[in-house]
This record gives structure tokens, sequence and C-alpha cells, in this order.
């Protein structure tokens, strides 16, 4: 999963995913560590459902929670760099 996550950020390739009961499309931004130690995507979410507000937005997924992972061939534009809540991270546009 680490490995297509990567990918995907380096191609600019949405994803799609379930998290927590729900179907999330994200164009993933920034991948790393989070300030608690934990691997987390930091996204924004297109198209699904959350529980933390609305879409579309900036969202935080942590990996573990994260089932049912495509990568899709299409692309995104737009960029964002330096997540202050990563500690390390492993990909970014």
């Amino acid at each position: 999963m680490k490995q297509t996550i990567i990918e995907a950020v380096n191609k600019r390739n949405l994803l799609e995913f379930r998290y927590d009961g729900h179907l999330i499309l994200v164009e993933p931004h920034t991948f790393g560590v989070s300030t608690i130690g934990n691997d987390t995507l930091s996204a924004y979410q297109v198209e699904g459902t959350s529980d933390k507000g609305d879409v579309p937005d900036w969202k935080l997924f942590t990996i573990s929670r994260i089932t049912d992972l495509k990568k899709f061939d299409k692309t995104f534009s737009g960029t964002r760099k330096g997540d202050s809540r990563m500690t390390n991270i492993y990909a970014e546009l």
C-alpha cells in the first residue's frame, strides 16, 4: 500500500479507498509520518462522504485505517508542499 501511495503522489494519480465505512476519492499531495507517529496521507477529497466535514476539502487519512485502495490513471493538477503535520515525508508534490 505504501508504494502505491508514493507512486500516486509522484504521478498525480487519483486514489480511491474506504475509510471508516466511507468510499472516498482523493488527490494525494503529501504522504509521511504525522506528529503522533502514524503513516498519514494529506489529500484533497474530491468525492465521497466524510464524518469530518464537507467534501470537497483537505483531509488527513491514517494509512492503517485505509482499505480497498485503488490507484487510477486519471491525474490532477495543483500542488501543496510542506505539511507541518508531518515529521517525515515519504512523497509530496
